[in-house]
């Protein structure tokens, strides 16, 4: 099992519910990502989930996009990502995911980029723009790294393609609970328990729901419903707020200490 794996498995025996944050990698800078991941593990975070900035994040909202571009304008690159990650190795076995677009693979090298992953001490990928169909040799790659390839599935999939979805997927089974892009909400949607159900008719994998949840209150009622949370453009937006603080890591950590002791609580 790679620490993914692991980490779901001991949240399991231990009756505790997951709880992921997303970032931006290299926003403000490399050196406070890898700051904030290290302080993250300390805090209760069960996953790191770092965004590899890309010029067209389609699948991201206002709060994220600011963030790649930031993370772009830092001078962030894949393998500076990946060098981060090693960099982070050395204080924490926090299980780490790169949500990251196909292209930057592509140009990479699927083979060598999976590699260097796995060397680095990245636990899974999540290819935002690669669906299962089209995905070639990447899931046998990604086998033989021994890294977990986490696949989306959406509100608006139909039941015989979120079977076929979480068949191919390893880790976990990331569920975007709304449609549209990433974005703090108002409200979690109203048809959460009924899609997780749908969900775990067909897998045994680990349901992690993200997309809205920005409050304690949020992240509480969602961790009823699933494995594990995600928490992405609400502690992104503290990032944006304390950029430029010297106290950046310790005003962050304080908000995602918030969510991390709901997520536990429940």
């Amino acid at each position: 099992m790679n620490r993914i794996e692991e980490r779901f498995a001991r949240l399991k025996r231990d009756g505790r519910k997951g709880f992921i944050v997303y970032i931006g990698a290299g926003d403000p800078n490399l050196e406070a990502t890898r700051q904030l991941g290290v302080a993250f593990d300390k805090l209760g975070v069960d996953v790191l989930e770092l965004g590899v900035p890309f010029s067209d994040p389609l699948a991201d909202g206002l709060v994220n996009q600011l963030a790649a571009q930031r993370g772009l304008e830092s001078g962030t690159t894949p393998p500076k990502v990946l060098e981060t990650v090693a960099a982070i190795r050395k204080d924490s076995q926090i299980p780490v995911v790169l949500y990251i677009y196909f292209n930057l693979m592509h140009k990479y090298g699927i083979e060598r980029f999976i590699e260097s992953a796995a060397k680095a001490g990245v636990d899974g990928l999540l290819v935002l723009d690669l669906p299962p169909e089209e995905s070639g040799n990447y899931e046998a790659l990604m086998r033989k790294a021994g890294l977990c390839n986490i696949y989306l599935v959406a509100p608006t999939t139909p039941e015989e393609r979120i079977e076929f979805i979480v068949k191919r997927g390893t880790g976990f089974v990331y569920y975007i609970s709304r449609e549209g892009v990433t974005g703090m909400q108002a409200k979690v949607s109203d048809t959460l328990a009924e899609m997780t159900k749908k969900i775990r008719g067909h897998t045994k994998l680990p349901i992690a729901v993200g997309f809205g949840i920005s409050n304690e209150d949020q992240a509480k009622f969602v961790a009823q419903q699933a494995e594990a949370i995600v928490v992405g453009s609400a502690v992104v937006n503290q990032i944006a707020e304390h950029g430029n603080s010297p106290r950046l890591v310790e005003d962050v950590s304080r908000f995602v200490k918030t969510l991390a002791d709901a997520t536990k609580s429940v």
